[in-house]
């Protein structure tokens, strides 16, 4: 069995919020608006893990200069 590389990891939106310290609606938001790569599994959004670290890499960056 092949290892799972660990940024293929698929979150959901209660997750994401965790990793990002906003609300999982505030996610979702980032979604609709694709600000945030993302894809629908049913009615709810699904992120890789490595997707949203490199976002959260950008939006710290983001910050730092403002």
């Amino acid at each position: 069995m092949a290892a799972i590389d660990k940024d293929e990891v698929i979150l959901n939106s209660r997750e994401v919020a965790l990793l990002l310290d906003v609300s999982p609606d505030a996610v979702n938001e980032l979604a609709r608006r694709s600000l945030l790569p993302a894809f629908k599994k049913g009615r709810q959004w699904r992120f890789r893990r490595g997707d949203v670290i490199s976002y959260k890499r950008q939006f710290r960056g983001f910050n730092a200069a403002a």
